[in-house]
Order: structure tokens, then C-alpha cells, then sequence
């Protein structure tokens, strides 16, 4: 990878979102991985299908790297998708998320399922810089303070803005 200065830490791009999406966000997702490869981000994903794909496709043919941190242990038909770049076989399941939320720098759910859900939760739960667009939708019950995560309804807004916010290498 291009500008990686010695000694120097990758910053990551946590990427989730569903295995099966619709068109429209698997572009969203492709622009994103892209962004982020030429930023020098490294993209991660859960390393499957559907937006994982679109990630990590949209960062290697940015010139970028991609890590896939897969719930199973050894390749299958869905794992790892084909542009991933290093494979993290896990043998763990949805435990997998885990590390997925705790390995980025900054998360970002695209849409997404229960899977998603998941790991929006272990997010917040571990105070991580959380994004969503189109995912799902999160308010505080009474007596309990207020979700952290930025929410975008605008693809072009979720786009600007991560540029933006890529240029700052690390949080």
C-alpha cells in the first residue's frame, strides 16, 4: 500500500451489513471501500457475501487491503468472499462480530440483519465511532442515556462526510 510510513498503524474501516442486499446499497457499499482504500484505510469486513462483498471489491480495486474476519473455519462456498485479501478464519460464528467492532477504528452498518444488529449493539456497548445508513434504528428507553451513532438517510452525505472523516488517518 501506497504512503505507509514505518512503524505506522493501519487505520481501519469496519464495514457491516447483510450477506443479501439490495443493488443500490451494494453500490453504496463498493463507493465506500473505495473511499476508504484510497484514504490508505484498510477495509474489514465479516468477509461473505452481499455489502461485505461490495466493501471490500469497491477497496481492491482501489489499489486497497481487506481483511475478512469469517465465522467459519476453513473456506466454503460463501467464506470468504473473493476480494478479500486476508482471511481470518474464526470458527467462532456470530461471536466473530466481536472482533469485527473492536478491530475498527471506525464501524459503519450498511443496512443489514440480525448479524448487524449485533454488532451495532457491541458499538455502543464498547463506545466505538458508529455510522448507519438505512440500518437499523436505535432509541435509548427512559432513565438511559442516548445512543452514539451518527445517522445518515443521504448517500451523498455518508459519502462527503467519510471522506472527510478518512483524511484524519486515526481517531
Amino acid at each position: 500500500m501506497k504512503g505507509i510510513r514505518h512503524g505506522a498503524r493501519l487505520p481501519i474501516l469496519a464495514v457491516f451489513g447483510s450477506g443479501e442486499a439490495s443493488p443500490e446499497l451494494e453500490a453504496l457499499a463498493a463507493r465506500v471501500g473505495r473511499t476508504a482504500a484510497e484514504r490508505g484505510w484498510v477495509v474489514l469486513t465479516g468477509g461473505g457475501p452481499g455489502v461485505m462483498a461490495a466493501a471490500c471489491r469497491g477497496a481492491v480495486e482501489a489499489g486497497g487491503l481487506t481483511v475478512g474476519v469469517l465465522p467459519v473455519a476453513m473456506p466454503g462456498a460463501a467464506y470468504p468472499n473473493s476480494w478479500v485479501r486476508i482471511p481470518i478464519f474464526t470458527g467462532a460464528g456470530s461471536a466473530r462480530n466481536t472482533f469485527n467492532v473492536l478491530s475498527g477504528d471506525l464501524c459503519l452498518a450498511l443496512g443489514g440483519g440480525a448479524g448487524t444488529l449485533s454488532e451495532i449493539a457491541l458499538a455502543l456497548k464498547e463506545s466505538r465511532e458508529l455510522w448507519c445508513y438505512r440500518s437499523w434504528g436505535l432509541t435509548a428507553p427512559p432513565g438511559v442515556s442516548p445512543v452514539a451513532a451518527r445517522v445518515f438517510s443521504d448517500p451523498d452525505s455518508l459519502l462527503g462526510t467519510l471522506e472527510e472523516r478518512l483524511r484524519e488517518r486515526h481517531p
